[in-house]
């Protein structure tokens, strides 16, 4: 029955109880008995109501953070419109199954877990590891990429991920030349670099991997490996003594998280700092250049879409982004006394003043 004519019938109901109401009257009910039949009457009538209101849940869908929910209210609402786009509304048509790692490995797959026992249909990352986590946890999941690094090996090829995963790439990798090239031109004088590694995440660089990439360069990288916030000093310490004039850090949770720390001490260390996202240069390094990760998640829900309609995500073609910002510190800049080219300036897609 559609909801007008069930209306309908609620008020046709509530004629025919006022007239039986006013007859019990006139038949010597009690008050207190007549208040109780009034209100069990209305409330059966109602149910119907009730139950035609609420929203209809089709689908339950996970997403997966690396970092704190505090730090990702951009990329939640971003992911949100994406759904909205292609009809899906959080509380109404779908409930999101939210969860942010913090940095943690253990929280990754304790939260990939959790995910799994919540019976979702799609969970989506923006993050490699996270999305390895899953591909263990999960493994009959379908995992969507919102913008991932995608040289750890998660997928088979571009054209067919295969296993339970596509999605977005980020170009992280791909990028690095780039990034390399735009250090050059702000610094020229720049031929020794420090490349933090991130140990918590990737314990076992590959054995001449900096040495290769430094040629390809025409720079010196310096790998050091850190663990957490307590070894920053230290390592910068190194830089100092390696006599390098610039630092290169992989965007992970840990350094995402100590983002502002990192770009105090590059200053004061006078280093240059190319990095990934905006995020970072808005903390204060010298640049930042890479894919927009809002647009990244956005996009993403094009994938959910797909998957909920029935695809399989193995057979979805992983998407290149076509989006990147050159985002350049002037007030970094300042403090580090590097005259940033015209030509570098008039391409950057903002300037932090």
């Amino acid at each position: 029955m559609g909801l007008r004519l069930k209306i309908h019938a609620f008020w046709r109901s509530s004629g025919a109880l006022c007239c039986a109401i006013s007859t019990r009257l006139g038949a010597g009910m009690t008050a207190p008995r007549l208040v109780l039949a009034v209100i069990l009457a209305l409330g059966l009538l109602g149910l119907p109501l009730a139950a035609e209101a609420q929203p209809k849940l089709l689908h339950r869908i996970g997403f997966l953070g690396p970092g704190s929910e505090a730090a990702s209210s951009a990329v939640m609402e971003a992911f949100r419109q994406g759904l909205r786009e292609r009809g899906y509304v959080e509380g109404q048509t779908v409930s999101i199954e939210w969860r942010f790692a913090e940095g943690s490995m253990g929280r990754q797959a304790k939260f990939a877990a959790e995910l799994g026992a919540a019976k979702v249909a799609v969970v989506v990352t923006p993050d490699t590891l996270v999305a390895k986590s899953l591909q263990v946890a999960i493994p009959t999941v379908p995992v969507i990429l919102a913008g991932a690094d995608l040289r750890w090996g998660l997928i088979d090829n571009l054209a067919h991920p295969g296993r339970n995963i596509s999605g977005l790439s980020s170009m992280a990798s791909e990028l690095e030349s780039k990034r390399m090239e735009l250090l050059k031109e702000a610094a020229p004088g720049v031929s020794r670099v420090l490349v933090l590694r991130d140990l918590t995440l990737y314990p076992h660089p590959r054995a001449g991997d900096e040495v290769y990439r430094g040629q390809r360069w025409g720079v010196a990288l310096v790998g050091v490996g850190v663990r957490g916030p307590e070894d920053f000093d230290a390592t910068f310490a190194t830089a100092v003594r390696e006599r390098a004039g610039a630092i290169s850090v992989t965007n992970t949770p840990l350094f995402a998280t100590h983002r502002v720390r990192l770009a105090e001490l590059a200053v004061r260390h006078r280093l240059a700092w190319v990095a990934e996202g905006r995020d970072y240069a808005e903390a204060g390094s010298l640049m930042s250049y890479g894919a927009v990760p809002v647009d990244l998640v956005r996009r993403s829900a094009v994938y959910v879409d797909k998957i909920l309609k029935g695809a399989g995500a193995g057979d979805l073609p992983i998407e290149q982004p076509t989006k990147f910002e050159l985002v350049v510190n002037l007030k970094t800049a300042k403090a580090l006394r590097l005259a940033i080219p015209q030509a570098v300036l008039q391409r950057a897609d903002d300037l932090i003043q």
